[in-house]
């Protein structure tokens, strides 16, 4: 199973996120839960490279299945509202797989 881990501020912002797990849906190169959950969190994160001007913290594993981001401490305002934007988004796109593949991938917030 994936889990993920969304990590809030007490305003409710988003500081960090991880991702950790296999889905176990279909063997590998054919699971579809995986494959969504990676290009939705993998597609916020090149986002924050492409549209704002922060440089989050990437941790990645070698060998797949973990990938954790947190978010530097000074952000412009212009910038980590952007930000929240996308990530926001990509928590959206995350419970809507979640949701249809619930046995496969699971979310939390901190």
């Amino acid at each position: 199973m994936i889990q993920v881990i969304i990590e809030r501020d007490r305003d409710d912002r988003i500081l960090a996120f991880q991702m950790d797990g296999h889905a176990d849906y279909d063997e590998h190169g054919k699971d579809l839960v995986c494959a969504g959950a990676s290009a939705v969190s993998f597609g916020a994160v090149n986002a924050i490279f492409a549209l704002t001007s922060i440089e989050p913290i990437i941790d990645q594993g070698s060998n797949g299945g973990f990938l954790r981001i947190d978010l530097p401490e000074s952000i412009e305002p212009a910038d980590y509202e952007r930000v929240q934007l996308l990530l926001q988004g990509m928590v959206v796109s995350l419970q809507t797989i979640e949701r249809e593949y619930g046995q496969h991938i699971k979310i939390t917030f901190k």
